[in-house]
């Protein structure tokens, strides 16, 4: 199948009667309008072009294309124009939930700022949170979420994934020692999130792996149990990406395949083509190499 944009080269050719004029006006060497032209050729099984004594001429099957090529070069045209319209036309604020311990690593990324260089009328609004707020609320447009989702009303991608270990400081094993397995965690100190959490992975992994263990401290964020963890106040499983980049940290246990997951960005389904959503959408999962690397350290 021949390439579109070889069409463009015959257009040119026709217009200018000269593979070098015809490079001129599409910024191409004159060498690459000669080879577009004989894979059209290929292509086709038949010229679309010869050279002849006062430049190039359209054989008559190249002239029996030019109508057919001009709807082509047109509705491109229109195209182009739709797409600029609507990006000139793209105003208003798109309200994003992250977990909160991300929002450094966003604001330190050139992430946004691509996406306010590409959108200039969008402006992303950060909504810091590690409970799982309502989208069907209206108060965010899209979650980047770690865990599953039973909404039936959302739709979304997965962009990477989530893992987690059990941390402790070095003051706190110099203190206390190393546990050797998840047997021993009775026997630490722990910190984990308070009854506001109860229903995240840490809190249904701590009930099954150390039930009667009281917690010497109960936090309700993830960033809650990080500072607690590197204050030596006890161990704390945390997300390996946030917890290996702090120097004071070692780990102890884990990966735990218990706390593993998936990063997800959802939104709701009537939400989905909006064009403010859209364009937030559409441009993390063209930019998901990106997004990997912030989520994910």
């Amino acid at each position: 199948m021949f390439d579109w944009s070889d069409l463009k080269v015959l257009l040119a050719v026709a217009e200018h009667r000269s593979t070098l004029a015809a490079a001129r006006s599409l910024r191409l060497n004159q060498s690459t309008v000669q080879r577009r032209l004989a894979e059209l050729d290929r292509c086709f099984g038949q010229p679309v072009a010869a050279r002849q004594p006062a430049g190039y001429r359209l054989t008559p099957f190249g002239e029996s294309l030019l109508p057919f090529a001009r709807d082509v070069a047109r509705a491109a045209a229109q195209l182009e124009h739709h797409v600029r319209a609507g990006r000139r036309d793209l105003t208003g604020v798109v309200r994003v939930t992250v977990p909160e311990p991300l929002v450094s690593r966003f604001s330190q990324s050139t992430l946004l700022d691509r996406f306010h260089a590409r959108h200039p009328g969008l402006q992303v609004e950060l909504v810091m949170s590690d409970k799982y707020l309502d989208l069907a609320s209206g108060d965010v447009d899209i979650a980047l979420r770690s865990g599953d989702t039973d909404d039936e009303s959302l739709i979304g991608r997965k962009v990477a994934d989530s893992t987690w270990a059990v941390y402790a400081s070095l003051d706190y094993l110099e203190r206390r020692g190393r546990p050797a397995s998840t047997d021993e965690l009775p026997q630490h100190d722990l910190v984990g999130f308070d009854d506001s959490m109860d229903g995240h992975r840490v809190s249904k992994w701590y009930r099954a792996v150390a039930p009667d263990t009281r917690l010497a401290a109960r936090n309700n964020s993830v960033l809650g149990l990080l500072y607690s963890a590197k204050a030596g106040v006890g161990l704390a499983p945390l997300p390996m990406a946030i917890a290996a980049s702090e120097p004071q940290l070692v780990q102890v246990l884990g990966p735990i395949p218990e706390l593993a997951n998936i990063w997800r960005l959802l939104t709701r389904q009537d939400l989905r083509h909006t064009p403010r959503v859209a364009a937030f959408f559409d441009f993390m999962i063209e930019e998901v190499e990106t997004l990997r690397k912030i989520l994910n350290g």
